[in-house]
């Protein structure tokens, strides 16, 4: 049996055994933390929506585990010396403008707790995860016309919240008064404090099994082993040069909409570089900071955050499927990548006290900026443009009288591959999920009438887009709705001749008397009692010619209500029976034909939707659409 530092080879060598064996229990040891508090969380948010993170980072504060992204210990580690730290201690943080940017809007609360061998902290095991309300303006805390930070909720640097296992008290007082939730607020806190203690016990116990020397080594080996992997399967893909993209998130709640752009010029030095081999991510170009909370506090700890959070679009340039779902995102991949911000002031750069909360809107953005400008390095061998997120919510008094929110992360579709369709309703939230209809129906004055993909939501391609959701919730009382959403004008843009998906939309008693299309950006909407809610969330772009797409799998979209009759015809050419469903082969070759005759020559590398000219003055397509000579 390993044991002790015997298992070192060769001085600072780890036993690749041993690195497995740590590895293993890291990923192990993440998991049932993250099931411990989604078993003992009492908010539908982080219970049964599951929006929440684990991460284990060691004392260096590298991220250690690769599942998924997760908050940084720098903030708690910058305010409290690591020999300050005891046992027991649990730290405490949701200040989006001191948490080096690991925090984007305050309902995301973060907890820490230090990992002990031998009297010295060795580790560190965190969680942070979206709460129901921390206070501010709104229920749920995300004002979707909040000018300042101030109107979002109760702020918290880091703090000791558990000194040496006695729980501060007068802070959690202070927190659950704030919250229009207090009871789910503090079993929630309960959850990750407690899930977190655990697990810091579990990973002293690898230390006490193995030693920290050897701990520490497999540690390091496991960071280099990522570094080595994303240079040799990833950046060997990409070739050296300079390419440049943007993309835009389209209203910010305060100004009429118009295009906040979030622009990637992407760089990769060659080896002899004098600052070596290494991907380079330019913000310049980047739209000032607005006046609406969808600004993202990005230019802190170097990008330190950003960088892992982008990372993972890298994974899309691996030989295979498979290989790419093997591939973790860990502190390794820093190294690779250099970031440079512009200066303050910028909606990647804001200014205290610019207001934050719906700052997906620019951090998913940007995750489709880098796929785009990497699609003009490699041809287009890319997944299309997704926007799987977006929050939406009914609250008001139940029939009881005492006030309810339920609140929802709902997907969309994601964007179709070199290589195959896009996925149906997925989460960019790992392990993420649509609450479930009966817990919503037992628990709110609420009935789902309808939960199911949105039918020509997918963009047109040689691999169609994946289709968002269609969701129908009829209101049993009079209450108010919410939505924190971005591309309902703007769509996902589609690549290489795919077209782009549909936006996202809400309509009011869709078909009623008192139909009403409801802004992407609202807090609060007044709705009937009986009145229906629907919600349709974005498709995927597509990727290739949808002429080129076979008719008989358009048949077969058609057949499985992916695609309508009338969808086939317009957005693919092909021709089906409307009551057999069959592909009439003969006028769908004579279609096709007539459709590529009539074409314009010269069309942009990349598909924003008809939306884009709505906000661009009428332009189809950015300069930076097209590819120029020598890209790819």
């Amino acid at each position: 049996m390993l044991t002790g530092d015997a298992v070192l080879t060769g001085g600072a060598t780890p036993d690749p055994i041993l690195v497995e064996i740590v590895q293993g229990s890291l990923a192990s040891i993440e998991m049932e933390v993250e099931t411990a508090i989604a078993r003992t969380s009492r908010s539908p948010m982080i219970r049964d929506a599951h929006d929440f993170r684990a991460g284990i980072h060691d004392r260096l504060l590298r991220k250690l585990t690769g599942r998924s992204y997760s908050a940084l210990v720098h903030p708690v580690a910058r305010d409290f010396p690591l020999d300050t730290m005891r046992p027991g201690d649990v730290f405490f943080h949701n200040d989006v403008y001191l948490s080096e940017g690991g925090i984007g809007h305050l309902p995301d609360l973060c907890v820490t707790v230090p990992v002990f061998s031998g009297g010295d902290v060795v580790a560190f095991v965190q969680a942070f995860g979206h709460h129901d309300d921390i206070g501010g303006a709104v229920p749920g805390s995300m004002p979707s016309h909040a000018t300042s930070v101030f109107e979002e909720g109760l702020m918290v640097p880091p703090i000791r919240l558990w000194d040496q296992g006695v729980p501060n008290r007068a802070a959690l007082t202070i927190m659950t008064r704030n919250s229009r939730m207090p009871e789910s607020l503090a079993a929630d806190l309960d959850a990750e404090c407690s899930a977190c203690l655990m697990g810091a016990r579990r990973l002293g116990e690898l230390f006490d099994r193995y030693g920290r020397a050897a701990i520490e080594t497999c540690f390091d080996a496991i960071v280099e082993r990522t570094t080595e992997t994303y240079r040799r399967e990833i950046l060997a893909k990409i070739p050296i040069g300079t390419w440049s993209w943007e993309d835009y998130a389209e209203h910010d709640g305060v100004d009429a909409p118009r295009l906040h752009a979030q622009r990637i010029t992407l760089t990769h030095t060659p080896a002899d570089d004098p600052g070596g081999e290494r991907l380079i991510i330019d913000f310049a170009g980047t739209s000032p900071q607005a006046k609406g909370p969808i600004n993202h506090c990005g230019n802190y700890a170097e990008g330190n955050f950003l960088k892992k959070w982008l990372a993972p679009v890298l994974r899309n340039l691996a030989d295979t499927p498979e290989r790419m779902a093997e591939l973790d995102v860990n502190e390794g991949v820093v190294p690779l990548i250099e970031m440079r911000f512009p200066s303050p002031g910028t909606l990647l750069t804001p200014i205290f006290p610019a207001p934050t909360n719906a700052r997906t809107f620019v951090i998913l953005r940007l995750l489709g900026v880098l796929v785009g400008v990497l699609a003009k390095a490699v041809k287009g061998n890319v997944p299309a443009d997704q926007e799987t997120i977006r929050y939406t919510g009914v609250y008001g008094d139940d029939r009881d009288g005492r006030p309810y929110l339920m609140r929802e992360v709902l997907g969309g579709g994601s964007g179709g591959r070199y290589y195959a369709d896009g996925e149906d309703t997925v989460h960019i939230v790992p392990d993420s999920r649509n609450l479930p209809t009966e817990f919503t129906e037992a628990r709110f004055p609420l009935r789902v009438e309808r939960l199911g993909l949105a039918r020509d939501s997918g963009g047109p391609g040689r691999y169609r887009g994946g289709l968002g959701y269609e969701k129908h919730i009829r209101v049993l009382a009079d209450a108010n709705f919410m939505s924190i959403a971005d591309r309902s004008i703007l769509a996902c843009w589609g690549v290489r001749g795919g077209r782009a998906g549909r936006p996202f939309q809400v309509t009011i008693d869709p078909d009623g008397p008192r139909e009403r299309e409801v802004d992407a950006l609202a807090d609060a909407v007044p709705v009937r009692a009986g009145e229906v809610i629907r919600i349709r969330t974005t498709g995927g772009g597509g990727w290739g010619d949808p002429l080129d797409r076979p008719a008989a799998e358009v048949g077969y979209d058609v057949r499985t209500g992916k695609v309508s009759v009338a969808g086939a015809r317009d957005d693919y050419g092909v021709i089906v029976n409307g009551s057999s469903s069959e592909v009439d082969e003969q006028a769908t070759a004579r279609h096709r034909a007539a459709v590529r005759a009539n074409r314009v020559p010269g069309q942009p590398f990349f598909d924003r939707g008809p939306g884009y000219a709505r906000l661009a003055g009428g332009a189809k397509a950015a300069d930076c659409d097209w590819l120029e000579d020598g890209d790819g």
